[in-house]
């Protein structure tokens, strides 16, 4: 068989023998609008979503200004007090000069977005795409509405000089988990995370304390890590100390 009609390139991959018996190029397969629409369903055809996803997120959050995100259930209501502590955070973050980032639901981060808001301040939502209809709340003046969780996670940690985590479900818990996980790994320069709500939150910490701490999963030092407060003040001081502000 002669070599040249043996090998055929398709961009960077060579294909070889029996592989190579497409007869069409990428060209025409792309200009001719006949066949079916499933081509949109492909990986390769997702990898191009999921790079248009990032650089649409990049673009509109690049001029933002120093951010602390604040994570928290779409359960809660309005009147929860939960609620109410989410909105005085939001506002308070505002006043001490951040921008406010939630995931743009309802519920506790609508409640930081409207608290935002009410400071005047920068109020921003990072919604995601649910098999049930959630959409950005009415407080978010900017929005960006993501297909996939990675993408969304990403924009989180890089434009975010904190987190902030009230009362939630597996949502707030794993973005929680990533964002220990990325700074115990050094993967992100250390920023604070802190759990606001200690009746909630006490049960996690002492089983991280009595178990992973114990059984030896995680260090004792890690703990360092978390901070768990009532105060809505404070939550707002340790920010401002760990990022080298002041009011």
């Amino acid at each position: 068989m002669d070599d040249e009609k043996a090998i055929r390139h398709k961009g960077p991959v060579v294909l070889r023998r029996g592989r190579n018996s497409e007869s069409s190029t990428s060209d025409q397969r792309l200009l001719d609008q006949r066949g079916p629409g499933n081509w949109i369903h492909t990986d390769t055809w997702r990898v191009l979503r999921i790079q248009s996803e990032f650089v649409e997120g990049f673009g509109a959050l690049a001029e933002v200004p120093k951010a602390v995100t604040v994570f928290g259930s779409a359960r809660t209501p309005v009147d929860h007090p939960e609620y109410a502590q989410a909105r005085e955070l939001g506002k308070s973050l505002a006043e001490a000069g951040f921008a406010v980032i939630t995931g743009g639901g309802p519920g506790a981060m609508e409640g930081a977005n409207r608290g935002a808001c009410d400071a005047d301040g920068y109020s921003i939502g990072l919604g995601i795409e649910l098999p049930f209809e959630q959409g950005l709340n009415e407080w978010v003046d900017l929005g960006v509405n993501f297909r996939y969780f990675f993408v969304r996670k990403t924009m989180f940690v890089k434009y975010s000089q904190a987190f902030v985590c009230l009362p939630g479900g597996f949502g707030t818990l794993d973005e929680l988990f990533e964002a220990l996980t990325l700074v115990q790994t050094e993967k992100v320069t250390r920023f604070p995370i802190i759990l606001l709500g200690t009746e909630f939150w006490s049960g996690l910490i002492d089983w991280i304390k009595n178990t992973l701490v114990a059984q030896g999963k995680v260090s004792r030092k890690d703990l360092e890590l978390i901070h768990c407060t009532d105060s809505v003040d404070e939550a707002v001081q340790i920010v401002l100390n760990t990022t080298g502000e002041t009011l």
